[in-house]
């Protein structure tokens, strides 16, 4: 029982829920695919089979996709982030008056005199702005810089985990395909 436990069909699904990595469900290789298939319940076709494993090959390319598009918004947001976690701990340090250029729309900038100041508005999202002290302001950014840090290195970790579900995913059909078309290449010599 336990050398089939690991072939993945209907029962792998729970048993690999229990095996996730950050949500993304842990893709059993197929060994023994004489076993495997012989085991299956009912007895499928090879057709069937491949079809399952290509059903969650594509829920694993959607994963990615997704992960792929909060990594990318990600690494937009860190730049930002760090650039007004400078302003701010600049406008800090130094109690006066100071000019800078600011940043209009992408190719029009204006000068601007910046007089000395306890509070800052920062932008949150959702067209929201809040007024902050200048402290707080330091506190929430450097909180969410290195959020927005280990995020993406997390989103890192299971994006390398998820591509090698994709290939275990992808040798698993290979391997139902070729134990196919050898069974039905001895069939057909029988």
């Amino acid at each position: 029982y336990n050398e089939y436990k690991s072939y993945l069909s209907q029962d792998m699904v729970s048993e690999a829920t229990s095996k996730e990595h950050r949500g993304i469900p842990k893709a059993i290789f197929l060994e023994d695919v004489d076993g495997y298939m012989s085991t299956t319940q009912p007895e499928r076709t090879a057709a069937e089979v491949l079809k399952e494993f290509d059903e969650q090959l594509q829920k694993y390319k959607y994963m990615e996709l997704n992960l792929l598009q909060r990594k990318k918004r990600l690494k937009a947001q860190v730049p930002d982030i760090e650039k007004t976690l400078e302003i701010v701990q600049h406008m800090l340090k130094k109690k006066e008056e100071f000019q800078t250029h600011f940043m209009l729309s992408d190719q029009v900038h204006a000068l601007a005199t910046v007089p000395p100041t306890d509070t800052v508005c920062l932008w949150l999202g959702a067209n929201v702005m809040l007024e902050y002290s200048i402290e707080e302001a330091v506190a929430l950014l450097t909180k969410n810089l290195t959020t927005a840090t280990v995020n993406a290195d997390q989103l890192d970790d299971d994006l390398g985990y998820l591509s090698n579900q994709i290939t275990t995913m992808e040798v698993n059909m290979a391997r139902v395909y070729n134990w196919d078309f050898k069974r039905r290449k001895a069939m057909a010599e029988k």
